[in-house]
């Protein structure tokens, strides 16, 4: 990328490429089910770099029952004593299901590694077990895409003030979340040593430059539909039946019920 910022894409472009990206993502969807895919797709980057607000749009007209978003919490107790990456296994989609892995086995690499939350025995061993847990997936036949979302420490500042002062959005951020803006250096000496050790042949890394969040998702939705061999699977026909004639049910006096009061008529 230059180093000139991209000028802020225009709603209403975006919103128009977002519906057609959207729809496509719905014709991938009927390909995965049909074919028995299996498809994971992996969100990592920087603390508000847009990753929830990616995968909202990536997510928001699939069938939940095909494409799940997988955001783990912190390990328990049982799970600290499994192999690492035992709990993300449990998460991989069957035959015909996308998951969407908002952060993944990455967290190791991040935010455990530089926040002292694992040993430095335990983030050796991941940089060196990683590239090989992938390549059994991928040979397995899954599709893996992974998705590192890159913003400047600027945007991020910004981001972190407006979710400060919105009441509606402050919940998405942590203590944690602070921290990441006094080691800035920090998670990105972490983050280029994890590319330098899992950007491999079979499970390549894609960057996406995400100081305009709009540029952002377009960009990564379209690549991400690029990237697979899906075809329009023709969906089975449909026909609205008749409704038939009544056989004399009679619906209950409405005031025999508790309804919700009208809110909205004294708006």
């Amino acid at each position: 990328m230059s180093g000139e910022k991209a000028e802020r894409l225009p709603r209403k472009a975006y919103e128009k490429e977002l519906l057609r990206l959207q729809t496509e993502l719905a014709k991938l969807q009927e390909w995965v089910r049909a074919e028995g895919a299996r498809l994971v797709v992996v969100f990592e980057g920087r603390d508000a770099a847009g990753k929830g607000g990616t995968i909202k749009r990536v997510a928001e007209h699939l069938n939940p029952r095909v494409a799940r978003i997988a955001a783990l919490p912190r390990p328990t107790e049982r799970e600290r004593g499994q192999w690492y990456f035992q709990r993300y296994i449990a998460h991989l989609p069957a035959a015909g299901e996308i998951v969407l892995f908002d952060r993944s086995w990455y967290n190791r690499a991040g935010v455990e590694h530089v926040m002292g939350f694992c040993s430095k025995e335990e983030y050796q061993l991941f940089l060196r077990q990683c590239p090989l847990f992938e390549r059994m997936l991928v040979e397995d036949g899954i599709l893996l895409r992974k998705y590192w979302f890159s913003v400047s420490d600027e945007e991020q500042q910004e981001r972190f003030r407006r979710r400060l002062e919105d009441p509606l959005r402050r919940w998405k951020l942590s203590p944690m979340d602070l921290e990441s803006v006094s080691r800035w250096e920090d998670y990105s000496r972490a983050k280029d040593e994890m590319m330098v050790h899992t950007d491999v042949t079979g499970a390549p890394w894609y960057v996406v430059e995400s100081d305009d969040k709009r540029r952002a998702r377009l960009n990564m939705i379209a690549h991400l539909l690029g990237s697979l061999p899906y075809q329009d699977v023709l969906p089975p026909v449909l026909e609205l039946p008749e409704r038939p004639a009544s056989s004399g049910y009679r619906r209950p006096p409405r005031e025999l019920q508790n309804h919700v009061p009208d809110h909205a008529a004294r708006l």
